[in-house]
């Protein structure tokens, strides 16, 4: 790639007059010898995959195989449709909450999603962008040219920090797919690349030193509601851009102080269940009951 920042991956876009879903698309079939066309039609098949999580999720039983979590998704989409009592958020963002609720219960009943950049935080990235998709009436092909900005975003992190909860806790994973989200659809929404990557700096800002600590080990407690509670940031994040708000500490920084503090962060929180939420005592008990024992920090 021709960039290995976000500042890079701006000014380049400017220069080439270029959108950063474009420009990852030059930039992969570059590297990789592939047609564009090839590469687009992945991507596309990626979208579906996603679009039919959202559906899954929110029609389908998604009871996870230990009995922990499934149809909370359900139980907020329909809330919020009964009209008995409107949604706080108002339809638009209970939509995106839902839908990364469902993609996510998807994940924890082993059904197939696609990991944006994890499977933890796979809920995320198809929250914002099927409801998205219904609110503004966008085709396909703008989804999946914004999958591609949010790819290079993801490069940028992963090459820079962490995506993955056992290197540097949830931060590092939920923490940049809300980054991801955000800044793909400030670019969807008619925004500059700069006004992208300061919607990445204010999600990821919002995200630093989230700990990783899932109850009895699982993909479900806390990480199932951290995703939906992502998608609603990254709306957020992407208004705030558009809006002219900028990141005062440049959001290459901000993926620098995510590292920062993901090297910091005790072993106990990163993924390994052995603090946080996992030894409160109804984690312990809720370990106790899945195998047998409790969990031990």
């Amino acid at each position: 790639m021709r960039f290995t920042s976000l500042k890079q991956l701006s000014d380049l876009c400017e220069q080439e007059g270029a959108t950063i879903g474009r420009m990852m698309v030059v930039e992969q079939a570059r590297e990789t010898g592939q047609s564009e066309e090839r590469i687009v039609a992945q991507m596309a098949s990626y979208y579906e995959v996603m679009k039919e999580a959202v559906r899954k999720g929110l029609h389908d039983d998604t009871r996870s195989r230990s009995g922990l979590t499934g149809g909370d998704a359900k139980r907020v989409r329909e809330s919020a449709l009964s009209g008995v009592r409107p949604p706080s958020l108002g339809g638009e963002a209970s939509a995106a909450l839902a839908y990364a609720l469902a993609v996510s219960e998807v994940n924890a009943s082993m059904g197939r999603v696609i990991a944006t950049p994890t499977a933890g935080s796979c809920g995320i990235i198809p929250g914002v962008f099927v409801s998205s998709q219904e609110r503004f009436v966008w085709d396909d092909e703008t989804l999946v040219q914004g999958l591609f900005a949010a790819g290079a975003i993801g490069y940028v992190i992963a090459n820079n920090s962490f995506v993955s909860g056992a290197e540097g806790g949830c931060q590092a994973e939920v923490g940049s797919a809300i980054g991801m989200a955000a800044g793909a659809l400030t670019e969807m929404r008619g925004g500059t690349p700069e006004q992208a990557m300061h919607a990445v700096g204010l999600a990821l800002k919002n995200s630093l030193g989230l700990i990783c600590d899932p109850v009895g080990g699982l993909v479900e407690i806390p990480c199932i509601v951290r995703n939906g509670f992502g998608a609603v940031t990254a709306l957020a994040a992407a208004d705030m851009a558009l809006a002219g708000v900028r990141s005062a500490i440049p959001s290459d920084e901000v993926i620098g102080v995510m590292l920062e503090v993901g090297s910091a962060m005790p072993e106990k929180h990163r993924e390994t269940a052995k603090g946080g939420l996992a030894q409160t005592p109804t984690g312990r008990k809720i370990m106790k009951e899945l195998y047998g024992k409790e969990g031990k920090s």
